[in-house]
């Protein structure tokens, strides 16, 4: 009778450590610097964690050519730094979880 309330015991710790683990990933993943690309560097952009954008690097050469490229290579660049944020945030994530998917709209810490 009592040896169901240790397994509750032990499953409120492991999710209070699981709970410690992704707060430590979150912070990691918002101090963490990304930089994206285009035009094989013509355009570079640094953004955070939290998605915010730093910096952004135009080459000389750049202003040259059609405004249209300039766009299309700002927003390249762009998408090029979030999706590394999201590939780093997803590995973050894998540890905290031990490689476990968690079900969409399911987040941590809880």
């Amino acid at each position: 009778m009592f040896g169901n309330l240790g397994n509750l015991g032990n499953l409120m710790k492991q999710a209070q450590t699981m709970q410690d683990r992704a707060k430590k990933a979150q912070e990691e993943i918002a101090a963490y610097v990304a930089e994206g690309e285009a035009g094989g560097g013509l355009v570079k952009v640094t953004m955070t964690g939290e998605h915010k954008v730093t910096k952004v690097e135009i080459a000389d050469s750049v202003f040259g050519d059609d405004k249209d490229m300039c766009e299309d290579l700002l927003v390249t660049a762009l998408n090029n730094a979030a999706e590394r944020i999201r590939e780093f945030s997803a590995e973050k994530m894998k540890k905290v979880t031990n490689g476990i998917p968690l079900p969409p709209g399911f987040n941590l810490p809880f």
